[in-house]
């Protein structure tokens, strides 16, 4: 599992922007893998492959990558169990990618705006990226959904 979402994160980073999207925003694809295993290996897993994950971020990105990479994965994944906590069953696999997305965006403006101690960036990027969070979640829940007997077959 971390050897394919360091491998879409580190495909992710050297894409090209997505045309007119605003800076910053990407697809997030190594979160159909995190959200992967929140579902169907175990939650202690998938908050390894978030440390792990961020840990690599750290290594290839630096050092304010690296905290905006385990913020936005540590709460993404803990939005994502509380919501499975509250609606076990019932909750879609596009309503667990745009939980995970829009919440691993505010836990990055969080850190950011911790780390460079100012409130500037809640004041004009946060709608940017909740609406981006809800676009490319629903696209990551999709795709896993999309995924599943894929990965069933090869995971067995």
């Amino acid at each position: 599992m971390l050897a394919a979402a360091v491998t879409l994160t580190a495909l992710e980073h050297m894409a090209p922007p997505l045309p007119l999207l605003p800076p910053g925003v990407k697809l997030g694809l190594s979160n159909i893998v995190t959200m992967y295993c929140v579902l169907f290996i175990g939650k202690p897993h998938a908050v390894t492959l978030a440390a792990l994950k961020s840990l690599f971020v750290f290594l290839t990105r630096g050092f304010l990558a690296g905290i905006l990479s385990f913020s936005g994965g540590i709460l993404s994944i803990a939005v994502i169990i509380l919501l499975l906590l509250l609606f076990k069953a019932r909750l879609s696999y596009a309503a667990a990618g745009i939980a995970g997305a829009v919440t691993h965006n505010i836990g990055q403006l969080a850190a950011y705006s911790v780390i460079m101690n100012t409130n500037l960036v809640f004041s004009f990027y946060t709608p940017v990226l909740l609406i981006a969070g809800v676009a490319m979640g629903a696209v990551t829940g999709v795709t896993l959904r999309l995924l599943l007997p894929f990965l069933r077959k090869v995971l067995r």
